[in-house]
């Protein structure tokens, strides 16, 4: 008879087993690599001393020599004294590829985050199916997508990268809010060994997903130096959302700095007088938020809209503001998809919006119009229009054409629509709007005097024209404020926002249809 003694003792040994699935060899493996375990990984992004996991027995059942785990580690922790729901691939078991018991474990560790209402992260590093599992491997790719899909906008859910992501095991990570990855990290959905088969092409896994070219691309939000800045992002990003639409995002340190500070008198210098004249959108959001901090999505594509977190009063918002710097600040096919995604998470979990305009209008080109500007832009409005957070609009320069209603204007959205001195509100800038409307009255003008007039003619354009005096008379925006007090005037907004309740006439339709 065997004894409880004996019962501990194998117990024991078969955790230590689950702990390593593949012994010395994975040990080895991951050594040669110079890379963490998977539970190494986990307890890294989480506090610590709170992982605790599920599913370590589990294995391929009927196959005496099936590895414990069968290749992801699934479990739920804390994340700033939060609980959240966690996954990760574990490379040295079958190349942490998807066979039953791992999508069987993923499936199930979904549907606790869903009852929970927990944040998910996924630590990725796969291969994709497992080959000898054949269908059943793409079976349990389709039962977790669509446990994955229930997730989606009911709790915040972020993919981490720090390694290799091929084929089916991209379409989770790409169907999470965000996506951060490391620089080593590569992720497609075809191999280079395949290409060269099928197409003759000669490419190297970092040149056809790379982290660096997913991320130029909009498929990666983040590329971090190390897994350790991977993770503190990831960390960071959370602690600006709830843990579910059901919940408020965290309140930090409301109420600081309730009168103007010599930061906020900095805002006065910070527009050049010159129309033609660059600078950075960083400095104002820094000095418009809480404590100067912004979290920045998506960065490293579409550089000419910024998107990203800040605080006001303590408060998680969303932002959306226009880079002069890249583009002009124009916007373009490719930011347009920035600005819906942006637009459309911030509204899933209840952070109102804060669109910062300096913008001269849509970039004009053949190559936009091939790139379908018109549909992705129009996905922008569409995204403004069914949002229901409180929306503050904040014009600080141009904001031409187009892209006024892109950018939230009062009539597309905002329930509050602010304008700096320097705001100039039209269809189109000066320069162009004399050159259409002006061109027989300059042809008129002797030629050594046409470069004079046409100067006269753009100042009397931009000072009776393109000003938001026009538009506060017309009710287009609720007011002129001095910059300085930008900060306290979004406090104040959002104060007076804080309860808004859309209420919506019913409609028999089952849904919209965005332009695609």
């Amino acid at each position: 008879m065997v004894g409880t003694r004996e019962k501990l003792e194998h117990l024991r040994g078969v955790l230590a087993v689950a702990a390593e699935p593949s012994g010395a060899t994975g040990i080895a493996k991951r050594e040669a690599k110079g890379i963490p375990s998977a539970r190494e990984r986990v307890n890294s992004l989480l506090d610590a001393g709170t992982f605790i996991e599920i599913g370590a027995l589990a294995r391929t059942p009927g196959q005496p020599d099936a590895k414990y785990g069968d290749g992801v580690v699934t479990g739920h922790g804390r994340i700033e004294g939060r609980p959240v729901v966690v996954i990760a691939h574990d490379q040295t078991v079958y190349g942490g590829s998807v066979g039953e018991m791992f999508g069987r474990k993923v499936a199930h560790i979904l549907k606790f985050a869903y009852e929970k209402a927990c944040p998910v992260v996924a630590i990725n590093d796969s291969g994709g199916a497992r080959i000898q599992d054949a269908v059943t491997s793409l079976a349990w790719f389709a039962h977790m997508s669509r446990r994955q899909e229930r997730l989606s906008g009911f709790v915040p859910q972020v993919s981490i990268m720090l390694g290799k992501c091929a084929a089916g095991s991209v379409y989770g990570p790409v169907n999470t809010d965000v996506l951060v990855a490391t620089e080593n990290s590569y992720m497609f959905v075809t191999g280079p060994e395949v290409i060269k088969a099928v197409t003759g092409e000669d490419v190297t896994p970092d040149e056809l997903g790379g982290a660096r070219v997913q991320a130029a691309n909009g498929v990666i939000h983040h590329v971090a130096a190390t897994e350790r800045d991977a993770f503190d992002w990831a960390r960071k990003y959370l602690s600006y959302l709830p843990s579910s639409c059901l919940e408020q995002a965290p309140i930090v340190n409301p109420g600081l700095e309730p009168e103007i500070t010599a930061t906020d008198l900095e805002l006065e210098r910070i527009i050049p007088d010159s129309d033609r004249a660059g600078y950075d959108m960083h400095d104002i959001l820094l000095r418009i938020f809480d404590d100067g901090d912004f979290h920045e999505i998506r960065a490293e594509t579409a550089a000419n809209l910024i998107t990203g977190f800040a605080r006001v009063d303590g408060r998680s918002v969303g932002v959306v503001a226009n880079q002069p710097l890249v583009l002009g600040g124009a916007v373009d096919a490719k930011c347009s998809d920035k600005a819906t995604h942006f637009i459309r998470l911030c509204n899933a979990f209840g952070l109102p919006l804060i669109f910062v305009v300096d913008t001269p209008g849509v970039l004009p080109g053949v190559e936009e119009e091939r790139n379908g500007v018109i549909v992705r832009g129009g996905r922008v409005f569409r995204a403004i229009i069914e949002a229901t957070v409180p929306i503050v609009n904040l014009v600080v320069r141009k904001s031409y054409g187009g892209s006024y209603g892109f950018m939230a204007c009062k009539q597309l959205g905002a329930d509050i629509s602010l304008a700096w001195p320097t705001a100039r509100i039209a269809v189109i800038g000066a320069e162009s709007a004399v050159d259409l409307v002006g061109r027989r009255q300059l042809m008129q003008v002797p030629e050594d005097q046409r470069a004079a007039v046409r100067e006269y003619m753009i100042d009397q354009y931009n000072a009776t024209v393109a000003t938001p005096w026009i538009a506060a008379e017309r009710g287009y925006i609720d007011a002129v404020i001095e910059p300085s007090r930008t900060r306290l005037e979004l406090r104040s907004a959002l104060r007076l926002l804080r309860d808004k309740d859309v209420v919506t006439d019913h409609n028999p339709r089952k849904h919209s249809l965005y332009p695609m």
